[in-house]
């Protein structure tokens, strides 16, 4: 073990500190900084519409060389290639940075969570469950939100409230 892990840190309470992998550890390695950064530049210019524009750009220039190279292999061969490698890195800069909002995401809501009273802290860190506990506390929560159906129909002044959980 690393000496900077033996220390924890004030969030490391919670037990919702990603992996020290993902992007919300990209400050620790410079490497991973840079990979990060880069991530996030490419993954917000990919989705411009200059990108956009550029891909059909492409795609119309290799269209009109067509006939100047008489549709041969070769010519196919070079946008089958193009977009082969292009689709392939994208993969990786398209994750890191889906990774990042969702670390991003699942903090706000701990964070949410957390600063409800009423709200179980249990789901704080429901991310990292197994699909099994997933699906039962997906179950639960059904049955919890079917009970509370079935108390409207029988009263509605009494239902008022949600019904609570811890």
């Amino acid at each position: 073990m690393k000496p900077d892990q033996d220390v924890p840190s004030s969030t490391d309470e919670l037990m919702t500190v990603p992996d020290t992998s993902s992007p919300a550890y990209a400050a620790r390695h410079p490497l991973t900084r840079a990979f990060d950064k880069f991530a996030s530049l490419v993954t917000r210019w990919a989705g411009s519409p200059a990108a956009f524009c550029l891909a059909v750009a492409t795609v119309v220039l290799w269209v009109v060389t067509g006939p100047i190279f008489h549709y041969s292999d070769g010519w196919q061969l070079v946008i089958n290639t193009g977009t082969t490698i292009v689709t392939f890195l994208m993969v990786f800069l398209i994750q890191q940075s889906q990774n990042k909002d969702s670390v991003a995401i699942h903090l706000k809501l701990n964070e949410l969570i957390a600063s409800h009273r009423a709200a179980s802290n249990g789901m704080i860190g429901i991310e990292d469950a197994s699909e099994d506990e997933l699906r039962r506390l997906a179950a639960a929560y059904l049955r919890l939100s079917g009970a509370g159906v079935a108390e409207e129909k029988k009263d509605p002044e009494d239902s008022k409230e949600p019904p609570k959980h811890s």
